[in-house]
């Protein structure tokens, strides 16, 4: 009887870390795969991954102050920017929209939305993601 309490333990062990090891890889494929299905998807619609291509990206921020901020750091590194006052229905306060020709890549494109991610965090803010012409921006 002590042996069976044993064993039950022991496959109950297992079955709980394979369901934490599934969770966490799909979580991993979930926040990468973003970035990837896009990448895809521009050259699914006949992208060039070798040529630069139009890349427009997406801030919701909480001032113009915040706004000039990123403005200031991404103009340094060759972005046209341009920002505007939302509805205050929307519920952020500023829209930042920033663009640049660049090649795609997903681990471009993946190193990209994380910086970005980082970058709208540190003015308060939210990255809403990244799009190209002829394809739907979601996130």
């Amino acid at each position: 009887m002590n042996w069976t309490y044993v064993v039950l333990i022991f496959a109950a062990s297992v079955a709980a870390l394979r369901v934490v090891a599934v969770i966490r890889r799909v979580r991993g494929q979930q926040a990468e795969g973003w970035d990837e299905r896009l990448v895809k998807r521009v050259r699914a619609q006949g992208g060039d991954p070798f040529k630069p291509i139009e890349v427009d990206f997406f801030f919701d921020l909480p001032s113009s102050e915040a706004c000039d901020s990123v403005r200031d750091e991404l103009v340094t590194e060759g972005f046209v920017v341009d920002f505007r006052p939302m509805d205050a229905a929307m519920g952020k306060d500023f829209t930042l929209h920033a663009r640049k020709a660049m090649r795609m890549s997903v681990t471009d494109m993946q190193g990209w939305s994380q910086r970005f991610e980082a970058l709208a965090r540190k003015h308060g803010g939210q990255y809403d993601s990244w799009a190209a012409p002829g394809v739907t921006r979601a996130r």
